[in-house]
């Protein structure tokens, strides 16, 4: 038996990387999964790697109603929605320092990382409700609490989810609804880190107690908070990152 047999899981920005190891993941435990994104081809690429346990919804967060058509549809394709993953971001291309912001680079930023979260907590909440039993995973980074040099938006975007993550355990605890947050490390990207030179491979080791972090690193912790082995877990941080957050880089001694 697989640890999700039963559950239906959306996960949102699910169409590469992170998402769509864990939206693989979880079709290999059980899980009926919502797959979404806004490139087609790399959503229907996903759904086919998932045996028959997926399906893909293209979706752009920044519209206002991308959040109830979602949630709708696993409820329709799949009777009910228990588990909601919400990894898709804004990594801040337009990012930069709080003087250099424009208020549409602040919305843009946001409207991804902090509104389209709260839009989909809200749309699924209900329906984990009738189901007696949900799993919200919110997907943050080390950024929100270590800031990185022209990242304003991104780490305050970051550090704004993980409160929305406690106030939704607290807000829904006695609904049955736990909200968890992993917080992911440098974790190796396919097309970020395809040209990556020893030496810089050799700087970001150094930055960790262990080795560089997978995409399959974070799936793995984002299963534990979905599935019901952690029942008793709830607001929680859990940082995925190597150590990083507990030491310094290596080479500062």
């Amino acid at each position: 038996m697989g640890r999700l047999d039963g559950e239906v899981a959306l996960v949102s920005g699910s169409t590469s990387g992170i998402g769509a190891q864990i939206a693989r993941l979880f079709a290999v435990e059980g899980a009926s999964v919502v797959v979404t994104g806004r490139n087609a081809e790399r959503g229907a690429a996903v759904v086919d790697s998932a045996d028959g346990r997926a399906v893909f919804v293209a979706a752009d967060l920044t519209e206002p109603d991308a959040a109830d058509r979602l949630v709708d549809a696993a409820v329709d394709r799949f009777g009910t929605l228990t588990v909601l993953v919400n990894n898709a971001v804004d990594v801040g291309t337009n990012d930069g320092t709080v003087t250099d912001l424009s208020d549409d680079s602040w919305r843009r930023i946001l409207d991804v990382n902090v509104l389209a979260v709260a839009r989909l907590s809200r749309a699924a909440i209900p329906v984990m409700a009738s189901a007696g039993h949900g799993s919200i995973v919110n997907i943050s980074s080390r950024a929100a609490r270590r800031a990185s040099r022209n990242l304003t938006a991104y780490s305050a975007s970051k550090g704004a989810l993980e409160a929305l993550t406690r106030s939704i355990a607290v807000d829904f605890a006695d609904q049955g609804i736990r909200c968890n947050t992993v917080a992911p490390g440098y974790i190796l990207n396919e097309r970020r880190d395809a040209d990556l030179s020893g030496e810089r491979r050799r700087q970001l080791q150094e930055m960790h107690l262990t080795r560089l972090g997978e995409a399959s690193d974070v799936a793995y912790a984002a299963l534990y908070l979905a599935c019901r082995e952690s029942e008793f877990v709830t607001g929680i941080l859990l940082p995925v990152d190597g150590g990083s957050s507990t030491t310094r880089a290596r080479t500062l001694g």
